[in-house]
């Protein structure tokens, strides 16, 4: 016999597929089934997977929004900064500009008073000068006549 006769014999005998009240039964156990899984196991899994990415999604926009806050204020602290050094480098320069003013003046006046005692010292020693010249000269004549005397053996006139 054909092989193809026996399959149709035996599919004439018993269908392929029996549709009686197993189906129905089985549609409704089907139906109970993905009902209850949905209820106590997709829809918990879900939330939870959605709960997880709102936590994430909103770690993200709060470290975002932390990064842009810390930048912000490192902005203004450099800008501080900045200034800062600024008025540092002005006091400096002021300071400087008070010290060379100061280190003039101190210098005038010790030129001042050194000038002043140089001077006094010169009329000192000119007038104790004039003074002993006024003194000696009389006795320079007694004494050169006394040596001149003395080296020549006679009396100089």
């Amino acid at each position: 016999m054909d092989p193809k006769a026996l399959v149709s014999i035996a599919a004439a005998e018993h269908p392929l597929i029996d549709i009686d009240l197993t189906v129905v039964l089985q549609f409704i156990l089907f139906g109970v089934l993905f009902f209850a899984c949905n209820k106590l196991l997709f829809q918990p899994y879900l939330k939870l997977r959605e709960a997880r990415r709102a936590g994430i999604e909103g770690a993200r926009e709060e470290a975002d929004r932390m990064t842009a806050e810390a930048d912000a204020k490192l902005a203004d602290f450099e800008k501080s900064l900045s200034a800062a050094r600024a008025r540092t480098a002005e006091e400096g320069r002021k300071v400087r500009i008070e010290a060379v003013a100061h280190e003039t003046e101190v210098t005038s006046k010790a030129k001042a008073t050194a000038l002043a005692a140089m001077n006094s010292a010169q009329a000192t020693v000119q007038r104790e000068t004039e003074t002993a010249r006024a003194e000696l000269m009389p006795q320079a004549d007694a004494l050169a006549r006394q040596m001149a005397s003395k080296l020549l053996g006679r009396e100089v006139a």
